[in-house]
């Protein structure tokens, strides 16, 4: 299994996350590196991953067992932390539900925040919105997301790398957040800021999570609405500690 994000720390991600965002330094700087020697590298190191997941007509660029990083030493790898490799539950799920509710994006302006991989940005695009921003604050998750549009045959999201939580979300009609809520302290900054942006802009928040812990044992779980639950494949429960579904839930903030 991957070293640096095999199944344990896979849904233990929690903690290695939240201090990568918080990081300024890299192995290698980024931006020193043309965005094409990414895309090459990138390509030379993942698979294209087809079916296994909730949304089988997405093609993705992920980590699989034929990947040399599936167990090559982590220090080997020469970027921050590759959390964009794997397509996690809560994103899934709320892909599926965008796949299958497509009036929920279309002619809409979305936000994908902590876009990874890029699937709910490509699942919001095929369903027509109007205009889509995947943020992520990693560089290479911007490129990997534009990677994976070529594969889906859409137009690519505008990527930004900054840290949107706390920003005015005035241009936006729909927050996507798949496996956003890992850690006690950044879901209270979500919470505050989710609150802000549905109260002073109107903004409708979808939230795809499988139910860890840290999501389910926060006061933010008292004021959202279920959507939908869908079961995980083998595959995907095999990755993630034998979790089973993975849930979208619609936030509502006390007004």
């Amino acid at each position: 299994m991957l070293g640096f994000l095999s199944a344990p720390k896979c849904c233990q991600y929690v903690e290695g996350f939240f201090k990568l965002r918080a990081q300024t330094s890299r192995r290698i700087t980024e931006s020193c590196l043309s965005e094409e020697r990414i895309r090459r590298f990138i390509s030379e190191n993942t698979e294209v991953v087809v079916g296994r997941s909730l949304t089988p007509e997405i093609k993705l660029r992920l980590f699989t067992p034929n990947c040399r990083f599936w167990r090559e030493r982590p220090e080997l790898w020469p970027f921050t932390d590759p959390y964009w490799a794997i397509y996690w539950p809560g994103g899934q799920a709320l892909s599926r539900y965008i796949l299958d509710n497509p009036d929920v994006c279309r002619g809409r302006a979305v936000l994908d925040l902590g876009s990874g991989c890029g699937a709910s940005s490509i699942a919001a695009k095929l369903c027509c919105a109007a205009h889509v921003v995947a943020n992520d604050i990693d560089p290479v998750a911007a490129v990997v997301t534009k990677l994976n549009c070529e594969l889906n045959n859409v137009e690519p999201p505008v990527c930004v790398t900054d840290n949107m939580i706390g920003s005015d979300p005035t241009d936006f009609d729909l927050i996507l957040l798949g496996d956003m809520f890992y850690d006690e302290a950044l879901t209270d900054s979500l919470h505050r800021w989710l609150d802000r942006c549905i109260k002073t802009h109107g903004t409708k928040v979808l939230i795809g999570d499988p139910g860890r812990a840290q999501f389910e044992g926060h006061v933010i779980r008292k004021l959202l609405h279920h959507l939908a639950q869908f079961e995980l494949p083998e595959s995907v429960r095999e990755e993630n500690y034998g979790l089973i579904s993975s849930n979208v839930w619609c936030y509502r903030c006390k007004l």
